[in-house]
């Protein structure tokens, strides 16, 4: 499955429907965020049907952001049932995302 790019609505009606979330919030302006981009995409992929794997633009849509106290990016959170478990920011490797995707099964 692609990444989801989603605006709040779209976040909202996600995070309703209960899924597990990896949500990264980001900006086209972040360097570190253009270079954690691939590895986002592979997870998506990765997880395929497992795991929503999302992307959400902090410029445009700052309330969300806000919502979820992200003060730097990248900032990439896991949520289950609609409820944060674990979080990850900056630019870090594949691994350390796998490692946080697999302690919350």
């Amino acid at each position: 499955m692609a990444v989801l790019h989603l605006n709040e609505e779209g976040f909202d009606q996600l995070l309703e429907s209960g899924k597990t979330m990896l949500v990264d919030f980001w900006a086209g302006w972040c360097g570190p965020c253009t270079m954690l981009a691939p590895v986002i995409e592979e997870l998506a992929v990765d997880y395929d049907g497992q795991v929503a794997v999302c992307k959400v633009d902090v410029d445009a849509e700052q309330g969300l952001a806000l919502r979820y106290g992200v003060m730097s990016i990248p900032t990439v959170i896991l949520l289950q049932r609609g409820n944060e478990v674990d979080r990850l920011v900056g630019l870090l490797p594949k691994e350390r995302f796998v490692q946080m995707i697999e302690a919350h099964p």
